[in-house]
């Protein structure tokens, strides 16, 4: 612990200097809370990528670069006199302590999905506390499109709004998708687009209900298709020709001999 104290000290002293008035980086010095935002965002999406390609040493240098971003915001906190890295640490500990019954009090658990319910009713009782007017009032609105959906879904799920079964769902998936085809019918493309987004939001309660990831099926399926697609690049070079010369029968035998 007193080497991870120390390097976490390094890093912090590192970053003040970036961050000096007279000698900093010009970059690092005029960045806020606002400018940054996004850079936590990316850096997230980094990591994930170099888990999904289980490249750890890539995981490594990713996860500094998050680790970095937790003490940007912090630093620039603490020179407002907001809060500090010290009171974000022991903020996050209190709250996996406080979430944990079953590990820190006497509370006792039977699975992992036990464990997630009851992670659930505590952070549940905590936004009550909040005095909040409604169930939806703090799922933040700058979580990717697919991830805020799954929660907003999660918190009607909570009070009883929902399916029954997942043949349901498929059933009102089917229903969507009719009333698409109607819009399609017609051409109204504003009409196109709100029924687009009612097969979705109701394709992502589909993943819910099997405790899927709508962001990682969607992630995988795009590499699946990106494989597929450079694989059809390379059959068409040692065919000697290219993609863009081939008509839409040739592509679309070209696609269905590559698996």
């Amino acid at each position: 612990m007193d080497k991870l104290d120390s390097k976490l000290r390094e890093l912090i002293v590192t970053f003040r200097k970036l961050r000096d008035p007279e000698k900093g980086c010009p970059w690092d010095k005029e960045q806020d809370f606002k400018s940054i935002a996004s850079c936590a965002i990316e850096e997230s999406y980094e990591v994930a990528d170099a888990i999904e390609r289980e490249d750890f040493d890539d995981l490594k240098a990713e996860l500094g670069d998050l680790l970095f971003q937790i003490i940007f915001h912090s630093e620039m906190a603490k020179e407002k006199d907001l809060f500090t890295l010290e009171e974000v640490i022991e903020e996050i500990n209190s709250k996996l302590i406080r979430r944990h019954p079953h590990v820190f009090d006497d509370g006792n658990v039977k699975d992992a999905k036990d464990s997630l319910r009851i992670w659930e009713d505590i952070k549940a009782e905590e936004r009550s506390e909040k005095y909040l007017n409604s169930v939806m009032d703090d799922v933040p609105k700058n979580l990717p499109s697919l991830t805020r959906t799954k929660k907003l879904q999660k918190r009607a799920t909570r009070v009883g709004f929902d399916w029954s079964n997942s043949k349901e769902i498929l059933e009102k998936i089917d229903e969507e998708i009719a009333e698409l085809k109607n819009e399609d019918a017609k051409s109204n493309k504003e009409g196109i687009a709100e029924e687009i987004g009612d097969v979705l939001f109701t394709l992502i309660r589909l993943s819910g209900y099997y405790d899927l990831e709508p962001e990682d099926i969607i992630r995988k399926t795009n590499l699946k298709f990106e494989n597929r697609f450079r694989k059809m690049e390379n059959e068409a070079k040692s065919m000697e020709t290219s993609l863009d010369k081939m008509d839409l029968k040739e592509l679309e035998k070209l696609w269905q001999s590559i698996k």
